[in-house]
């Protein structure tokens, strides 16, 4: 009897690791492929021979895949909630990875980045959805923790791309093993997380537009996500292009962009109770201007490698900070507001595309510099962050 006793509460705290564990490792899977398939862009540009404009056109329909899906997932959320939601969308986007590497062509490479589009959009949503009804239930903030995971993904995947493609790995093998290295925690997070209270799902619109204060929010959003996702998607090809550096070296441009990123957000909440959440957004979109301003020159790889990293950091404190500012304003509206920021995430880098096959990729990264200032302006003038 004693000794069945004692095994109880061992027993009992599996299932609450499995829990603690679950939210972060969605979050990391997340930053991994993500980093992963900007990694390796380069590489498969290479292979099937685009140009900066047709390059740009496969990111746009990654943004059309984002932008069409929303009314779906936000569907999915209100019907299943978001665990079942996370599991159903997260099996999609391990599937679409390797299809991005076996496009014979750029119309099938099209389908494929329409497909992954969606899926990490969805993704994405559906995981903050689960994030903002984690902090409300902690009655404390875990978002900035939960987006550090996703810095950690992204380092991680970012180095990974890094070393696998200077061993001269192929991107379907990479891809595929990326898949397949998160299957099982993939499953084990939804069978570990708590089920939805569908009720309330069910109480929300299935779709919703971002209104009053959450208009400001999605904008802060949408424009930060063009910034990031523009450094992520042509961080690599600006290295290789205009400094001449190797498949190994490219995406080091990007992991120190991700690393900053990681090295802020652990003290993102400290930050915000200090200081407020509209100045910490503003100081850091001036510091991100800044960055991006050291590495257009592209005076030499150490400079351009510490310019991203800089405006890594600056850009930290924009997403967990606007999430949880959104969360207020209930689950659907952050699905709306997390949506627009993956919109803009994969709308953002098409554009650069064409405006660097038309006057340069150093002019079109400037824009982003640009497009940090503007995001400055509007946080400080964002009353619905505090």
């Amino acid at each position: 009897m004693t000794e069945s006793t004692e095994q109880l509460p061992i027993a009992s705290s599996r299932p609450t690791l499995l829990r603690q564990a679950a939210l972060p490792t969605l979050f990391l899977m997340l930053g991994v492929i993500y980093a992963s398939w900007a990694a390796r862009i380069p590489a498969i540009r290479d292979a099937l021979a685009l140009n900066s404009a047709q390059l740009g056109i496969v990111l746009l329909s990654s943004g059309i895949g984002a932008v069409g899906s929303f009314p779906l997932v936000a569907w999915l959320i209100r019907k299943r909630g978001g665990r079942h939601s996370a599991w159903l969308t997260g099996l999609a986007l391990l599937a679409s990875l390797p299809l991005l590497s076996m496009a014979p062509g750029f119309i099938s490479l099209l389908l494929a980045a329409i497909l992954y589009g969606a899926a990490s959009s969805s993704f994405d949503v559906a995981i903050n959805a689960i994030g903002a009804d984690a902090e409300k239930a902690a009655g404390r903030s875990i978002m900035s923790a939960l987006h550090a995971w996703f810095c950690v993904g992204t380092v991680s995947g970012a180095l990974t791309g890094s070393v696998v493609a200077g061993m001269g790995l192929d991107p379907f093998n990479h891809f595929t093993a990326i898949a397949l290295l998160f299957a099982v925690p993939l499953y084990l997070s939804y069978a570990s997380l708590e089920r939805d209270d569908l009720k309330t799902h069910n109480a929300e619109r299935s779709f919703a537009i971002p209104h009053g204060p959450a208009v400001v929010l999605g904008v802060i959003c949408f424009c930060g996500a063009v910034a990031e996702g523009s450094v992520a998607d042509w961080s690599g090809i600006f290295m290789k292009d205009r400094l001449g550096v190797g498949d190994g070296i490219a995406p080091l441009a990007f992991a120190g962009f991700a690393a900053m990123m990681l090295a802020a957000r652990l003290f993102g909440d400290r930050l915000k109770d200090s200081f407020g959440a509209r100045r910490v957004i503003c100081t850091g979109a001036v510091l991100a201007a800044a960055g991006i301003f050291i590495a257009v020159p592209a005076f030499n790889t150490t400079t351009t490698i510490f310019g991203f990293a800089i405006a890594g950091a600056g850009m930290a404190a924009l997403f967990p900070f606007v999430y949880s500012a959104a969360a207020r304003y209930g689950s659907t509206a952050l699905a709306a507001v997390a949506t627009f920021g993956y919109s803009g995430n994969l709308i953002g880098p098409p554009i650069i595309g064409f405006v660097a096959h038309a006057w340069g990729l150093q002019f079109s990264l400037a824009l982003l510099g640009a497009l940090c200032l503007f995001i400055a302006a509007a946080a400080s003038r964002a009353r619905a962050l505090d």
